[in-house]
Protein backbone atom coordinates (compact mmCIF):
# COMPACT_ATOMS: atom_id res chain seq x y z
CA UNK A 1 0.00 0.00 0.00
CA UNK A 2 2.89 1.93 0.81
CA UNK A 3 4.32 1.96 -2.47
CA UNK A 4 1.33 2.50 -3.98
CA UNK A 5 0.92 5.84 -2.40
CA UNK A 6 4.42 6.76 -2.92
CA UNK A 7 4.60 6.61 -6.57
CA UNK A 8 0.90 7.49 -7.11
CA UNK A 9 1.07 11.13 -5.11
CA UNK A 10 4.51 11.67 -6.89
CA UNK A 11 3.14 10.75 -10.16
CA UNK A 12 0.68 13.71 -9.70
CA UNK A 13 2.54 16.23 -7.88
CA UNK A 14 5.40 15.71 -10.81
CA UNK A 15 2.58 16.81 -13.54
CA UNK A 16 1.48 19.35 -11.68
CA UNK A 17 4.82 20.56 -11.17
CA UNK A 18 5.66 20.40 -14.80
CA UNK A 19 2.30 21.65 -15.67
CA UNK A 20 0.93 18.77 -17.73
CA UNK A 21 -2.45 18.52 -18.06
CA UNK A 22 -5.34 16.16 -19.42
CA UNK A 23 -9.12 15.52 -19.06
CA UNK A 24 -11.56 12.91 -20.34
CA UNK A 25 -12.40 9.93 -18.84
CA UNK A 26 -9.51 7.92 -18.35
CA UNK A 27 -8.58 10.43 -15.36
CA UNK A 28 -11.75 10.73 -14.05
CA UNK A 29 -11.25 6.91 -13.05
CA UNK A 30 -7.62 7.97 -12.08
CA UNK A 31 -9.24 11.02 -9.96
CA UNK A 32 -11.48 8.41 -7.97
CA UNK A 33 -8.40 6.10 -7.45
CA UNK A 34 -6.04 8.58 -6.20
CA UNK A 35 -9.09 9.62 -3.72
CA UNK A 36 -10.49 7.08 -2.45
CA UNK A 37 -7.02 4.35 -2.33
CA UNK A 38 -4.15 6.48 -1.94
CA UNK A 39 -5.04 9.01 0.25
CA UNK A 40 -3.90 8.40 3.44
CA UNK A 41 -4.10 10.30 7.15
CA UNK A 42 -1.12 10.43 8.94
CA UNK A 43 -0.15 10.12 12.49
CA UNK A 44 -1.51 13.31 15.21
CA UNK A 45 1.35 16.12 15.58
CA UNK A 46 4.72 15.31 17.45
CA UNK A 47 6.83 17.30 19.12
CA UNK A 48 10.16 17.92 17.06
CA UNK A 49 13.04 18.18 19.24
CA UNK A 50 16.28 19.86 17.81
CA UNK A 51 19.71 18.52 18.54
CA UNK A 52 21.24 21.55 20.91
CA UNK A 53 24.62 22.90 20.65
CA UNK A 54 27.03 24.18 23.21
CA UNK A 55 25.64 26.24 26.25
CA UNK A 56 28.09 29.05 25.34
CA UNK A 57 29.48 30.24 21.77
CA UNK A 58 31.82 27.67 20.25
CA UNK A 59 35.98 28.91 21.37
CA UNK A 60 37.89 29.68 18.12
CA UNK A 61 41.46 30.76 17.61
CA UNK A 62 40.04 33.75 14.96
CA UNK A 63 36.68 34.91 14.05
CA UNK A 64 33.72 32.48 14.07
CA UNK A 65 32.85 31.10 10.77
CA UNK A 66 29.27 32.68 9.14
CA UNK A 67 26.06 30.33 9.52
CA UNK A 68 24.09 30.24 6.33
CA UNK A 69 20.34 30.07 5.87
CA UNK A 70 19.12 29.25 2.06
CA UNK A 71 15.29 30.35 1.64
CA UNK A 72 14.28 28.83 -1.07
CA UNK A 73 10.09 29.63 -2.23
CA UNK A 74 8.52 26.96 -3.87
CA UNK A 75 7.34 28.83 -7.70
CA UNK A 76 7.47 32.27 -6.71
CA UNK A 77 6.59 34.56 -9.28
CA UNK A 78 8.93 37.30 -10.16
CA UNK A 79 6.34 40.22 -9.77
CA UNK A 80 4.86 38.25 -6.38
CA UNK A 81 7.26 40.65 -4.47
CA UNK A 82 7.66 44.85 -4.13
CA UNK A 83 11.15 44.83 -4.10
CA UNK A 84 11.12 46.52 -8.20
CA UNK A 85 7.98 48.29 -7.94
CA UNK A 86 5.78 45.42 -8.62
CA UNK A 87 4.14 43.31 -6.49
CA UNK A 88 0.32 41.42 -6.61
CA UNK A 89 -3.02 43.83 -6.89
CA UNK A 90 -0.95 46.65 -8.07
CA UNK A 91 1.55 46.96 -5.34
CA UNK A 92 -0.46 46.79 -3.04
CA UNK A 93 0.46 43.29 -1.31
CA UNK A 94 3.42 44.48 0.19
CA UNK A 95 6.65 41.80 0.69
CA UNK A 96 8.96 44.34 3.11
CA UNK A 97 10.96 40.94 4.66
CA UNK A 98 11.88 39.79 1.32
CA UNK A 99 12.81 43.09 -0.19
CA UNK A 100 14.44 43.71 2.89
CA UNK A 101 17.24 40.91 2.18
CA UNK A 102 18.13 42.83 -0.69
CA UNK A 103 17.53 46.27 0.31
CA UNK A 104 19.87 44.95 3.40
CA UNK A 105 22.51 43.26 1.41
CA UNK A 106 22.65 42.11 -2.76
CA UNK A 107 20.17 42.52 -5.43
CA UNK A 108 21.13 39.98 -8.28
CA UNK A 109 18.99 41.73 -11.13
CA UNK A 110 19.34 38.71 -13.55
CA UNK A 111 19.21 35.70 -11.07
CA UNK A 112 18.25 32.91 -13.06
CA UNK A 113 17.04 29.36 -11.60
CA UNK A 114 18.86 26.45 -12.68
CA UNK A 115 16.18 24.98 -14.90
CA UNK A 116 12.45 25.85 -14.99
CA UNK A 117 10.76 23.27 -12.83
CA UNK A 118 11.60 22.01 -9.25
CA UNK A 119 13.55 18.73 -8.83
CA UNK A 120 16.32 19.69 -11.37
CA UNK A 121 16.77 23.20 -10.32
CA UNK A 122 17.07 21.70 -6.77
CA UNK A 123 19.72 19.54 -7.65
CA UNK A 124 21.63 21.84 -9.23
CA UNK A 125 21.64 24.39 -6.37
CA UNK A 126 22.66 21.91 -3.86
CA UNK A 127 25.21 20.96 -6.04
CA UNK A 128 27.11 23.92 -7.38
CA UNK A 129 26.95 21.86 -10.65
CA UNK A 130 24.62 21.71 -13.84
CA UNK A 131 22.64 18.97 -13.09
CA UNK A 132 22.71 17.76 -16.48
CA UNK A 133 25.92 16.97 -15.63
CA UNK A 134 24.91 14.02 -13.10
CA UNK A 135 21.73 12.84 -15.24
CA UNK A 136 19.40 14.58 -12.86
CA UNK A 137 17.70 16.32 -15.56
CA UNK A 138 14.09 15.08 -15.14
CA UNK A 139 11.55 15.41 -11.87
CA UNK A 140 11.21 11.51 -10.91
CA UNK A 141 8.28 9.98 -12.22
CA UNK A 142 6.69 6.65 -12.63
CA UNK A 143 5.16 5.19 -16.33
CA UNK A 144 1.85 4.27 -15.22
CA UNK A 145 0.49 7.67 -14.60
CA UNK A 146 2.50 9.49 -17.83
CA UNK A 147 0.52 6.60 -19.86
CA UNK A 148 -2.99 7.81 -18.33
CA UNK A 149 -2.83 11.53 -18.62
CA UNK A 150 -0.75 11.84 -21.96
CA UNK A 151 -3.43 9.49 -23.78
CA UNK A 152 -6.44 11.91 -22.74
CA UNK A 153 -8.57 14.35 -24.74
CA UNK A 154 -6.39 17.29 -24.77
CA UNK A 155 -8.17 21.00 -24.13
CA UNK A 156 -9.96 22.68 -26.86
CA UNK A 157 -7.37 24.52 -28.79
CA UNK A 158 -4.42 23.10 -27.31
CA UNK A 159 -1.88 20.69 -28.92
CA UNK A 160 -2.12 17.35 -27.77
CA UNK A 161 0.61 15.78 -24.80
CA UNK A 162 2.89 13.31 -26.23
CA UNK A 163 4.02 10.01 -24.67
CA UNK A 164 6.99 8.47 -25.66
CA UNK A 165 6.78 4.56 -25.53
CA UNK A 166 9.72 3.86 -27.39
CA UNK A 167 11.76 5.30 -24.15
CA UNK A 168 9.76 3.05 -21.53
CA UNK A 169 12.49 0.52 -21.88
CA UNK A 170 15.08 3.27 -20.47
CA UNK A 171 13.31 3.75 -17.44
CA UNK A 172 14.73 2.77 -13.77
CA UNK A 173 12.18 2.08 -10.82
CA UNK A 174 11.12 5.19 -9.20
CA UNK A 175 12.05 4.22 -6.06
CA UNK A 176 16.03 4.75 -7.69
CA UNK A 177 15.08 8.28 -8.88
CA UNK A 178 17.25 10.51 -6.59
CA UNK A 179 20.08 12.50 -6.45
CA UNK A 180 22.79 10.38 -6.73
CA UNK A 181 24.84 9.94 -3.21
CA UNK A 182 28.07 10.19 -5.18
CA UNK A 183 27.26 14.13 -5.32
CA UNK A 184 28.81 16.68 -3.05
CA UNK A 185 26.52 18.90 -1.53
CA UNK A 186 26.76 22.45 0.02
CA UNK A 187 25.20 20.39 3.49
CA UNK A 188 27.98 17.72 2.71
CA UNK A 189 30.21 20.18 2.13
CA UNK A 190 29.40 22.02 5.27
CA UNK A 191 29.02 19.04 7.62
CA UNK A 192 32.58 17.71 6.96
CA UNK A 193 33.84 21.13 8.44
CA UNK A 194 31.84 20.99 11.69
CA UNK A 195 28.61 22.83 10.77
CA UNK A 196 25.30 21.69 11.91
CA UNK A 197 23.21 21.23 9.30
CA UNK A 198 19.51 21.42 8.84
CA UNK A 199 16.99 20.73 6.30
CA UNK A 200 13.29 22.11 6.91
CA UNK A 201 10.13 21.38 4.26
CA UNK A 202 10.67 20.54 0.65
CA UNK A 203 13.27 17.95 -0.90
CA UNK A 204 12.32 16.69 -3.80
CA UNK A 205 15.45 14.71 -4.44
CA UNK A 206 14.67 11.67 -4.02
CA UNK A 207 11.99 10.23 -1.38
CA UNK A 208 13.60 6.24 -0.66
CA UNK A 209 15.73 6.29 2.69
CA UNK A 210 19.26 6.45 0.69
CA UNK A 211 17.86 9.65 -0.81
CA UNK A 212 16.74 11.67 1.76
CA UNK A 213 18.30 14.67 3.34
CA UNK A 214 21.00 12.75 5.90
CA UNK A 215 21.91 11.02 2.84
CA UNK A 216 23.33 14.48 1.46
CA UNK A 217 25.04 15.80 4.67
CA UNK A 218 21.99 17.22 6.19
CA UNK A 219 22.55 16.19 10.69
CA UNK A 220 18.21 16.76 10.65
CA UNK A 221 15.83 16.78 8.78
CA UNK A 222 12.05 18.18 8.92
CA UNK A 223 10.83 16.77 4.89
CA UNK A 224 7.66 16.70 2.82
CA UNK A 225 6.82 13.51 1.70
CA UNK A 226 7.65 13.92 -2.38
CA UNK A 227 7.75 17.20 -2.26
CA UNK A 228 4.61 18.68 -0.94
CA UNK A 229 1.80 18.74 1.30
CA UNK A 230 -1.63 20.52 1.68
CA UNK A 231 -1.22 23.80 3.81
CA UNK A 232 -4.29 22.54 6.24
CA UNK A 233 -6.92 20.02 5.76
CA UNK A 234 -9.23 21.09 3.08
CA UNK A 235 -12.01 21.37 5.79
CA UNK A 236 -10.35 23.34 8.69
CA UNK A 237 -12.26 26.28 9.74
CA UNK A 238 -9.09 28.17 9.69
CA UNK A 239 -8.67 27.72 5.91
CA UNK A 240 -9.50 29.60 2.24
CA UNK A 241 -8.67 27.23 -0.15
CA UNK A 242 -9.14 28.02 -4.26
CA UNK A 243 -9.16 25.15 -6.58
CA UNK A 244 -8.26 25.51 -10.21
CA UNK A 245 -11.00 23.17 -11.87
CA UNK A 246 -9.59 23.72 -15.10
CA UNK A 247 -6.68 21.95 -13.95
CA UNK A 248 -7.50 17.92 -13.53
CA UNK A 249 -4.01 18.09 -11.51
CA UNK A 250 -5.22 20.32 -9.46
CA UNK A 251 -7.78 17.95 -8.56
CA UNK A 252 -5.74 15.38 -8.07
CA UNK A 253 -4.27 17.17 -5.75
CA UNK A 254 -6.79 18.02 -3.73
CA UNK A 255 -7.76 14.16 -3.94
CA UNK A 256 -4.58 12.73 -2.72
CA UNK A 257 -2.28 15.31 -1.52
CA UNK A 258 -1.01 14.16 2.53
CA UNK A 259 -1.24 16.24 5.13
CA UNK A 260 2.34 15.01 7.05
CA UNK A 261 5.79 15.84 7.58
CA UNK A 262 8.53 13.75 8.41
CA UNK A 263 11.13 14.67 11.22
CA UNK A 264 14.95 12.55 10.35
CA UNK A 265 13.47 8.70 9.69
CA UNK A 266 10.55 9.02 11.87
CA UNK A 267 6.77 7.92 10.63
CA UNK A 268 5.16 11.02 8.79
CA UNK A 269 2.94 13.29 11.24
CA UNK A 270 0.12 15.77 10.80
CA UNK A 271 1.84 19.35 11.42
CA UNK A 272 0.39 21.10 13.83
CA UNK A 273 -0.59 24.32 12.25
CA UNK A 274 -0.67 26.24 8.38
CA UNK A 275 2.72 25.07 7.13
CA UNK A 276 4.12 28.20 6.13
CA UNK A 277 3.41 29.20 9.99
CA UNK A 278 4.69 25.14 11.18
CA UNK A 279 8.13 25.55 9.05
CA UNK A 280 8.68 29.02 10.28
CA UNK A 281 8.35 27.95 14.15
CA UNK A 282 10.64 25.06 13.26
CA UNK A 283 12.92 27.09 11.90
CA UNK A 284 13.16 29.73 14.61
CA UNK A 285 13.94 26.97 17.25
CA UNK A 286 16.45 25.63 14.90
CA UNK A 287 18.61 29.37 14.97
CA UNK A 288 17.62 29.29 19.03
CA UNK A 289 19.14 25.46 18.99
CA UNK A 290 22.50 26.88 16.98
CA UNK A 291 23.14 30.25 18.44
CA UNK A 292 26.51 29.29 19.70
CA UNK A 293 28.00 27.30 17.02
CA UNK A 294 28.32 27.80 13.17
CA UNK A 295 25.35 25.88 11.32
CA UNK A 296 23.92 25.41 7.98
CA UNK A 297 19.92 25.48 7.24
CA UNK A 298 17.75 25.10 4.24
CA UNK A 299 14.48 26.52 4.44
CA UNK A 300 12.77 25.32 1.77
CA UNK A 301 9.01 26.49 1.82
CA UNK A 302 6.35 25.10 -0.47
CA UNK A 303 4.57 28.40 -0.86
CA UNK A 304 2.92 30.02 -2.89
CA UNK A 305 2.88 26.11 -5.18
CA UNK A 306 -0.34 24.96 -5.42
CA UNK A 307 -2.65 23.27 -3.66
CA UNK A 308 -4.11 27.15 -3.35
CA UNK A 309 -4.94 27.73 0.26
CA UNK A 310 -4.39 30.87 2.33
CA UNK A 311 -5.25 31.12 6.07
CA UNK A 312 -8.76 33.16 7.09
CA UNK A 313 -6.80 35.65 8.47
CA UNK A 314 -4.30 36.33 5.79
CA UNK A 315 -7.49 36.45 3.14
CA UNK A 316 -9.53 38.73 5.34
CA UNK A 317 -6.99 41.15 5.22
CA UNK A 318 -7.28 41.79 1.33
CA UNK A 319 -10.48 42.35 1.38
CA UNK A 320 -10.00 44.63 -1.55
CA UNK A 321 -8.90 42.03 -4.10
CA UNK A 322 -12.12 41.19 -5.76
CA UNK A 323 -11.24 37.89 -7.50
CA UNK A 324 -11.26 34.92 -5.17
CA UNK A 325 -8.23 33.23 -6.94
CA UNK A 326 -5.75 36.25 -6.60
CA UNK A 327 -6.79 36.82 -3.19
CA UNK A 328 -6.17 33.41 -2.18
CA UNK A 329 -2.01 33.27 -3.77
CA UNK A 330 -1.55 36.98 -2.62
CA UNK A 331 -2.58 36.12 1.37
CA UNK A 332 -0.06 33.07 0.91
CA UNK A 333 2.21 35.89 -0.44
CA UNK A 334 1.66 37.85 2.65
CA UNK A 335 2.20 34.75 4.84
CA UNK A 336 5.00 33.64 3.18
CA UNK A 337 6.99 37.38 3.47
CA UNK A 338 5.44 37.56 6.94
CA UNK A 339 7.11 34.52 8.34
CA UNK A 340 10.52 35.05 6.28
CA UNK A 341 10.73 37.95 8.88
CA UNK A 342 10.46 36.28 11.53
CA UNK A 343 13.41 34.24 10.41
CA UNK A 344 14.94 37.26 9.95
CA UNK A 345 14.01 38.55 13.21
CA UNK A 346 15.33 35.25 15.06
CA UNK A 347 18.76 35.55 14.00
CA UNK A 348 19.01 39.46 16.13
CA UNK A 349 17.20 37.32 19.00
CA UNK A 350 19.98 35.15 19.27
CA UNK A 351 22.38 37.94 18.61
CA UNK A 352 23.71 36.21 14.95
CA UNK A 353 22.55 38.37 13.00
CA UNK A 354 25.43 40.42 11.97
CA UNK A 355 27.70 36.68 11.12
CA UNK A 356 24.66 35.07 9.18
CA UNK A 357 24.69 34.97 5.26
CA UNK A 358 20.83 34.58 4.64
CA UNK A 359 20.55 33.71 0.55
CA UNK A 360 16.84 33.72 -0.76
CA UNK A 361 15.58 32.72 -4.41
CA UNK A 362 12.38 31.14 -6.11
CA UNK A 363 13.77 27.35 -8.01
CA UNK A 364 11.69 28.33 -10.57
CA UNK A 365 9.19 31.34 -12.32
CA UNK A 366 5.24 30.98 -11.69
CA UNK A 367 3.11 28.82 -12.64
CA UNK A 368 0.25 28.89 -15.81
CA UNK A 369 -1.95 26.44 -14.49
CA UNK A 370 -2.74 28.50 -11.42
CA UNK A 371 -4.69 30.44 -13.75
CA UNK A 372 -3.44 33.98 -13.14
CA UNK A 373 -1.62 36.71 -14.90
CA UNK A 374 1.04 38.88 -14.72
CA UNK A 375 2.79 36.91 -11.89
CA UNK A 376 6.02 37.23 -13.39
CA UNK A 377 5.82 40.56 -15.32
CA UNK A 378 7.17 42.47 -16.84
CA UNK A 379 8.48 38.82 -18.18
CA UNK A 380 7.16 36.29 -20.68
CA UNK A 381 6.35 32.62 -20.35
CA UNK A 382 5.93 30.11 -16.72
CA UNK A 383 7.48 27.75 -14.95
CA UNK A 384 7.98 24.76 -17.39
CA UNK A 385 9.73 27.13 -20.12
CA UNK A 386 13.17 28.88 -20.29
CA UNK A 387 11.69 32.11 -21.17
CA UNK A 388 12.58 34.73 -18.23
CA UNK A 389 9.39 33.93 -16.76
CA UNK A 390 10.31 30.64 -16.24
CA UNK A 391 13.82 31.09 -15.29
CA UNK A 392 14.26 34.92 -14.42
CA UNK A 393 13.87 34.39 -10.23
CA UNK A 394 14.05 36.82 -6.99
CA UNK A 395 17.78 36.10 -5.92
CA UNK A 396 19.59 37.89 -3.12
CA UNK A 397 21.49 37.53 -0.11
CA UNK A 398 21.95 39.69 3.48
CA UNK A 399 25.69 39.56 5.37
CA UNK A 400 25.89 42.69 7.53
CA UNK A 401 29.29 41.66 8.61
CA UNK A 402 30.54 41.11 5.01
CA UNK A 403 28.15 42.39 2.57
CA UNK A 404 27.59 45.95 1.96
CA UNK A 405 24.13 47.60 2.24
CA UNK A 406 22.09 48.29 -1.28
CA UNK A 407 24.45 46.17 -2.94
CA UNK A 408 23.51 45.87 -6.91
CA UNK A 409 24.89 42.99 -9.27
CA UNK A 410 23.59 43.54 -12.67
CA UNK A 411 25.75 40.27 -14.26
CA UNK A 412 23.66 37.48 -14.66
CA UNK A 413 24.27 34.36 -12.27
CA UNK A 414 22.94 31.48 -11.52
CA UNK A 415 21.41 28.98 -8.49
CA UNK A 416 24.96 26.91 -8.78
CA UNK A 417 26.42 30.04 -7.68
CA UNK A 418 25.04 29.53 -4.04
CA UNK A 419 27.52 26.73 -3.25
CA UNK A 420 30.35 28.59 -4.38
CA UNK A 421 29.41 31.56 -2.68
CA UNK A 422 28.36 29.83 0.45
CA UNK A 423 31.38 27.41 0.45
CA UNK A 424 33.75 30.63 -0.01
CA UNK A 425 32.13 32.48 2.26
CA UNK A 426 32.64 29.96 5.20
CA UNK A 427 36.31 29.39 4.32
CA UNK A 428 35.51 25.68 2.87
CA UNK A 429 38.12 24.15 -0.45
CA UNK A 430 35.10 23.17 -3.16
CA UNK A 431 35.86 19.45 -4.24
CA UNK A 432 38.77 19.01 -6.76
CA UNK A 433 38.01 15.91 -8.72
CA UNK A 434 34.76 16.99 -10.68
CA UNK A 435 33.69 20.46 -12.88
CA UNK A 436 31.80 22.88 -10.25
CA UNK A 437 29.95 25.27 -12.29
CA UNK A 438 29.28 27.81 -9.50
CA UNK A 439 31.14 31.32 -8.79
CA UNK A 440 32.32 32.38 -5.60
CA UNK A 441 30.19 35.73 -6.38
CA UNK A 442 31.57 37.84 -2.87
CA UNK A 443 33.79 39.71 -5.02
CA UNK A 444 31.40 40.77 -7.51
CA UNK A 445 29.29 42.07 -4.30
CA UNK A 446 32.17 43.81 -3.08
CA UNK A 447 33.59 45.71 -5.49
CA UNK A 448 36.88 43.39 -5.83
CA UNK A 449 36.02 41.64 -8.96
CA UNK A 450 34.77 43.29 -12.57
CA UNK A 451 33.08 41.91 -15.59
CA UNK A 452 30.99 38.73 -15.37
CA UNK A 453 30.87 36.07 -13.12
CA UNK A 454 29.41 33.64 -16.50
CA UNK A 455 30.18 33.90 -19.67
CA UNK A 456 27.62 31.40 -20.91
CA UNK A 457 24.76 30.28 -18.97
CA UNK A 458 22.99 26.89 -20.16
CA UNK A 459 19.65 25.45 -19.91
CA UNK A 460 18.31 21.96 -21.12
CA UNK A 461 15.52 19.59 -20.68
CA UNK A 462 15.19 16.64 -23.64
CA UNK A 463 15.07 18.91 -26.73
CA UNK A 464 14.83 22.00 -25.52
CA UNK A 465 18.11 23.87 -25.17
CA UNK A 466 18.83 27.37 -24.24
CA UNK A 467 21.95 29.46 -24.18
CA UNK A 468 22.62 32.93 -22.75
CA UNK A 469 25.95 34.49 -24.26
CA UNK A 470 26.51 37.98 -22.79
CA UNK A 471 22.84 39.83 -23.36
CA UNK A 472 21.96 37.56 -26.16
CA UNK A 473 19.92 34.46 -25.46
CA UNK A 474 18.92 31.75 -28.07
CA UNK A 475 16.19 29.35 -27.57
CA UNK A 476 15.90 26.50 -29.82
CA UNK A 477 12.92 24.03 -29.53
CA UNK A 478 12.23 20.91 -31.07
CA UNK A 479 8.58 20.71 -30.25
CA UNK A 480 7.72 23.19 -32.04
CA UNK A 481 10.11 23.43 -34.03
CA UNK A 482 11.88 27.28 -33.82
CA UNK A 483 14.51 28.95 -32.67
CA UNK A 484 13.95 32.63 -30.43
CA UNK A 485 16.95 34.84 -30.65
CA UNK A 486 16.74 38.06 -27.95
CA UNK A 487 19.01 40.88 -27.48
CA UNK A 488 18.31 40.98 -23.43
CA UNK A 489 20.68 44.19 -23.07
CA UNK A 490 17.73 46.28 -25.57
CA UNK A 491 14.76 43.60 -25.31
CA UNK A 492 14.81 42.32 -21.65
CA UNK A 493 11.20 40.75 -22.34
CA UNK A 494 12.08 38.87 -24.98
CA UNK A 495 9.51 40.27 -27.64
CA UNK A 496 11.45 40.98 -30.67
CA UNK A 497 12.59 37.54 -31.75
CA UNK A 498 15.70 38.37 -33.74
CA UNK A 499 16.48 34.36 -34.59
CA UNK A 500 15.77 35.21 -38.40
CA UNK A 501 17.80 38.42 -38.92
CA UNK A 502 21.17 37.33 -37.52
CA UNK A 503 21.66 33.52 -38.69
CA UNK A 504 25.42 33.71 -37.86
CA UNK A 505 24.96 34.54 -34.45
CA UNK A 506 22.23 31.78 -34.19
CA UNK A 507 24.98 29.62 -35.46
CA UNK A 508 27.49 30.57 -33.28
CA UNK A 509 25.26 30.62 -30.13
CA UNK A 510 24.03 26.65 -31.72
CA UNK A 511 27.67 25.45 -31.76
CA UNK A 512 28.48 27.01 -28.15
CA UNK A 513 25.75 24.60 -27.10
CA UNK A 514 26.97 21.30 -29.33
CA UNK A 515 30.35 22.22 -27.03
CA UNK A 516 28.32 22.25 -23.54
CA UNK A 517 26.26 19.30 -24.13
CA UNK A 518 29.47 17.24 -25.12
CA UNK A 519 30.22 17.94 -20.88
CA UNK A 520 26.58 16.37 -20.05
CA UNK A 521 25.89 13.01 -19.88
CA UNK A 522 22.46 11.03 -20.82
CA UNK A 523 19.81 11.36 -18.15
CA UNK A 524 19.65 8.69 -15.60
CA UNK A 525 16.20 8.61 -16.42
CA UNK A 526 14.06 8.94 -19.75
CA UNK A 527 11.40 11.34 -20.15
CA UNK A 528 8.16 9.98 -21.27
CA UNK A 529 6.11 12.48 -22.15
CA UNK A 530 5.95 16.42 -23.08
CA UNK A 531 3.10 18.61 -23.00
CA UNK A 532 2.66 22.25 -24.86
CA UNK A 533 3.09 25.53 -22.24
CA UNK A 534 2.23 28.76 -23.39
CA UNK A 535 4.18 31.44 -23.51
CA UNK A 536 1.82 34.28 -22.81
CA UNK A 537 -1.07 32.53 -22.15
CA UNK A 538 -2.34 30.70 -18.61
CA UNK A 539 -4.09 27.53 -18.32
CA UNK A 540 -7.22 28.69 -18.02
CA UNK A 541 -7.50 30.55 -21.33
CA UNK A 542 -7.79 29.82 -24.87
CA UNK A 543 -4.65 29.36 -27.48
CA UNK A 544 -5.64 31.15 -30.98
CA UNK A 545 -3.87 30.42 -33.97
CA UNK A 546 -0.85 33.09 -33.59
CA UNK A 547 0.22 31.80 -30.13
CA UNK A 548 3.25 30.48 -29.13
CA UNK A 549 3.75 27.30 -27.02
CA UNK A 550 7.22 25.09 -26.09
CA UNK A 551 6.84 21.65 -25.57
CA UNK A 552 8.50 21.14 -21.96
CA UNK A 553 9.67 17.18 -21.28
CA UNK A 554 9.72 14.86 -18.73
Amino acid sequence: MMKRIAIGFLALLVLAGAGFYAIGGASGVLLLYVKFVLRKDYGPTQEVRWQAGPADAVATSGKRPPNVILIVADDLGFNDITLNGGGLANGKVPTPYIDSIAREGVNFHNGYSANATCAPSRASLMTGRYATRFGYEFTPTPKQFMKVVTQAKPREGWPATVYYSDREAELIPYEDMGLPTSEITIAKLMQNTGYHTVQIGKWHLGDSPRFRPQAHGFDESLSMMHAASMFLPEDSPNVVNSKQDFDLIDKFLWAAAPWGIRHNAGEVFQPPKYMTDYLTDEAVKVVQANKNRPFFMYLAYNAPHTPLQATREDYDALSFIPDHTLRVYAAMIRSLDRNIGRVLQSLKDQGVDDNTLVIFTSDNGGAHYIGLDGINAPYRGWKATFFEGGIHVPFFMRWPAAIPQGAQVKAPVNHFDIFSTAAAAVGIAEPKDRPIDGVNLLPFIQGKASGRPHDNIFWRTNTYRVVRSGDWKLQVSEQPKKDWLFDLAKDPTEKNNLAASEPERVARMKADLMVWEKAQIKPMWPALGAAPIPIDKNLKQKLGAGDEYVFYAN
